[in-house]
């Protein structure tokens, strides 16, 4: 079907507005986030109520034509790129708050509203959303569902599924479903844990219930800077070890902390080779002793210089320049490329040390920022596109550190998903009957695979072709989205 003629279905129930098809405005959404692999869609609709959602979903499953639903785009494994005989589905415009619940600490919200919003619209009740992606000021609840999104702060409070109450999805047929609600628990299959995480490739997210949690009495921000990368993962095992869980633990080495502090002025020691931000929070008398025990493990581990945060706006510096880390990379180097592989504390030291070598066999330069806590690496490999081959022996590298991440006992991504990006290095950490199950679950929702086709799930021709062609040396360059 041409793109004239599919517009014209939608514009049956949609404004004029809501219905893109102008090859121009439709490069706004050839791309999430991972801007290393790009598709035009057919068209783009922005639906704007729950019901002008299920019909756009019947007309596609009519039609047999593909649906990518997108939230913020500002997705770092491809999730939301697009599929060239289909649309994208864009939520933006469900974007409101529908109801605070402080007796239960809940919140519904549409998809469409921004991470941080939903703690500005409770800030006056003394309440939080715990869940803080480094783009939550940008980035949608919707598609915190789609990849279990987490943030600086998901090793005390959890990821997005932790966090979430109850989701009305919309199925490909167009049939409205909840899950979860107010209550602890239900009867069933636990459909919930299943749809966070999912990457749109089981059913649409039209309405959110998240948790609210209290705001914490006391909170505080250590820095501890090392002369070697190693000292500091190993004092991040030893903080746990004590029975101390910090609201996050942040690690950043030498390449990362001196683009930081160009880009946001944190007071980041520019020749240290990592450094540590440490949050603690709860009841006062608690933080003033748990800081005092961290203290003394950064100083036991070599902590060369440590600095505690006088005042809430200290802390907010000290942070600025690790939520900043990304934009920071980008001022650096003309591209980079993200990836989320996720392993045991235990391993941070022996790991950091082999991307440090992996990094200098391909020649390419490798910033560290990440959540050493919970063990999610950011490696941000810096490369340029412009030059021929660069961005696959960018790839490589990114499937070589993954596979090291599986090898020690860790997965391929702790919070990005897997999209297109990351989706041969799945051949690599399931075995066939293991897929063989992702898929039947898949198909129980959308026989047809007209959902994100082509995400996250390799077919079985895919990871032979990537066993084929790339054994322990990476996978191919993601040509296109799967037929369907």
């Amino acid at each position: 079907m041409n793109r004239q003629s599919l517009s014209r279905h939608f514009r049956q129930f949609l404004p004029r507005t809501s219905v893109i098809d102008q090859v121009e405005s439709l490069r706004a959404y050839e791309c999430d986030g991972l801007s290393a692999y790009r598709q035009l869609p057919l068209l783009v609709v922005l639906p704007e109520t729950v019901e002008q959602v299920r019909r756009a979903l019947r007309v596609c499953r009519e039609l047999r034509v593909p649906v990518v639903s997108r939230g913020a785009g500002t997705g770092l494994s491809g999730g939301a790129l697009p599929h060239a005989q289909g649309i994208v589905l864009s939520l933006a415009k469900m974007n409101q708050v529908l109801e605070i619940d402080p007796i239960n600490r809940t919140a519904r919200v549409q998809p469409g509203v921004r991470n941080l919003a939903i703690s500005e619209a409770v800030k006056h009740l003394g309440l939080f959303y715990a869940p803080d992606p480094s783009s939550q000021i940008a980035c949608s609840i919707g598609g915190n569902v789609a990849e279990n999104a987490g943030g600086v702060h998901c090793l005390k409070y959890g990821l997005t599924v932790h966090n979430i109450a109850g989701l009305k999805i919309a199925t490909i047929d167009g049939d409205l479903v909840t899950l979860g609600g107010a209550a602890l628990d239900s009867a069933g299959f636990d459909l919930l844990a299943l749809m966070v995480g999912s990457e749109g490739m089981l059913a649409v997210v039209v309405e959110v219930t998240v948790k609210l949690l209290p705001c914490p009495e006391s909170a505080s921000v250590l820095l501890g800077a090392f002369n070697a990368v190693e000292n500091a993962a190993d004092s991040v095992a030893s903080v746990i070890a004590a029975g101390i869980i910090p609201a996050g633990v942040e690690m950043m080495d030498n390449p990362a902390i001196r683009a930081a502090e160009d880009f946001a002025g944190a007071g980041y020691p520019r020749d240290a080779e990592a450094i540590l931000l440490c949050e603690l929070d709860g009841a006062e008398g608690d933080v003033g002793e748990q800081v005092g025990q961290v203290r003394e493990i950064l100083r036991r581990h070599g902590a060369a210089h440590i600095r505690v945060a006088a005042d809430p706006v200290e802390r907010a510096r000290l942070w600025s320049g690790r939520k900043g880390a990304f934009p920071a990379i980008g001022r650096i180097s003309p591209d980079y490329y993200c990836i989320d592989g996720t392993i045991p504390r235990r391993h941070l030291g022996r790991v950091l040390t082999e991307i440090g070598r992996l990094s200098g066999e391909y020649g390419l330069r490798v910033a560290n920022v990440f959540h050493a806590g919970d063990g999610n690496l950011h490696p941000l490999i810096l490369y340029d596109a412009a030059r021929p081959g660069e961005l696959q022996r960018t790839e490589e590298l990114g499937a070589r550190i993954l596979e090291l991440c599986i090898e020690v006992g860790g997965t391929i991504t702790g919070e990005h998903g897997v999209g297109v990006e990351k989706i041969g290095s799945m051949c690599v950490q399931f075995h066939p009957a293991e897929r063989a199950q992702f898929h039947a679950v898949r198909e129980a929702f959308d026989p047809g695979r007209l959902l994100n086709p082509g995400k996250a799930i390799p077919t079985l021709a895919r990871c032979a072709e990537h066993n084929a062609m790339h054994v322990h040396r990476g996978r191919t360059r993601f040509p296109d989205i799967e037929r369907f």
